[in-house]
């Protein structure tokens, strides 16, 4: 597997200039060491924050293992020496799958769990960073979301597929995960409660996001001959419907439904899964999926990107 990520081609890597900068990934685990150093201290200083984060654990057994694989590992990659970033890495994964383990068996030690995740996506981000000199997003780009455009030839047949792609997603994100991650969140203990009020907001926003969500879709099946997967992406440039006013209404009303399920749910943990989402789409995916609809568009869609915005609605006059 390290051999094929190193393998990778170079596709121009597109994206944020800092998902392709070694120096900020060194940077991150020069912050990681310090904090952890400080997060130990801590630990052996209060009660109160070595029960939060390491529950019922031996502090003293977890210390001899993190401070070389953890802390110091990250304050040698910092320095450069790029081993120690995939020691690192590696190390914070583990901790990670542990304690998010740990925290549902027992209920305890949530931060921990949480904090670890949080530390465990930054830690193999810039040790993939440090090894490849960027994130290889290319990998997301497989599978359903490989780029072919579609070859339905009614519009009935892609209004059948989009409508089937936009249940399973549905489903899957809007109501399978956020009722696990809720799940989590209340069994490790970090629930929060929110208001009635605040539920009936999160429901009225559900209902106009997936109006826009389900406006978009149709918009891609009837003027675009083709389906929001970029396996079976438009054959024609859709800038009509949602798309005068933003460049990505789909992603907008997905990301506004996933919040509305956080509160609806009242959980803090679905809201942070609904914004983790649109980071990822924003910096992994819809750099690939502008460049292809640049090199297949041309000059018509760089022109569009130049009107209208990709995540605040433009509004054209007239």
């Amino acid at each position: 597997m390290g051999r094929d990520l190193q393998n990778l081609p170079d596709t121009g890597a597109p994206g944020p200039w800092f998902l392709r900068d070694v120096r900020l990934a060194r940077a991150y685990f020069g912050v990681q060491a310090v904090a952890g150093a400080l997060w130990w201290i801590t630990v052996f200083a209060s009660d109160q924050v070595r029960f939060a984060t390491l529950g019922a654990l031996n502090p003293v057994a977890v210390f001899w293992l993190d401070l070389p694989l953890f802390v110091l590992a990250s304050g040698v990659a910092a320095a450069g020496w790029r081993p120690a970033a995939a020691v690192s890495a590696l190390w914070t994964a583990l901790v990670a799958t542990g304690m998010a383990t740990y925290a549902t068996i027992t209920t305890l030690g949530g931060w921990g769990a949480i904090l670890m995740v949080a530390a465990a996506i930054g830690s193999v981000g810039s040790a993939l960073v440090f090894r490849l000199g960027r994130v290889p997003s290319e990998l997301l780009l497989r599978g359903p979301l490989a780029g072919r455009t579609d070859t339905s030839r009614t519009t009935g047949t892609r209004l059948r597929r989009t409508a089937a792609q936009t249940s399973v997603f549905w489903v899957l994100f809007l109501a399978a995960f956020p009722l696990l991650i809720a799940w989590l969140e209340s069994r490790w203990g970090l629930a929060i409660e929110i208001g009635g009020a605040w539920r009936w907001t999160g429901a009225a926003l559900f209902l106009a996001a997936g109006a826009l969500g389900i406006w978009a879709a149709v918009s891609l099946a009837t003027t675009g001959k083709g389906t929001p997967l970029p396996s079976a992406a438009t054959t024609t440039l859709v800038i009509r419907g949602p798309y005068r006013f933003v460049r990505n209404p789909m992603a907008l009303g997905s990301i506004a439904q996933g919040v509305a399920v956080g509160v609806m749910l009242s959980s803090w943990f679905v809201v942070l899964y609904a914004i983790a989402g649109a980071l990822v789409w924003d910096w992994l995916v819809r750099p690939h999926e502008e460049q292809d609809l640049a090199e297949r568009f041309g000059e018509p869609f760089r022109a569009y990107q130049e009107r209208v915005r990709c995540w605040i609605p433009t509004f054209p006059r007239g």
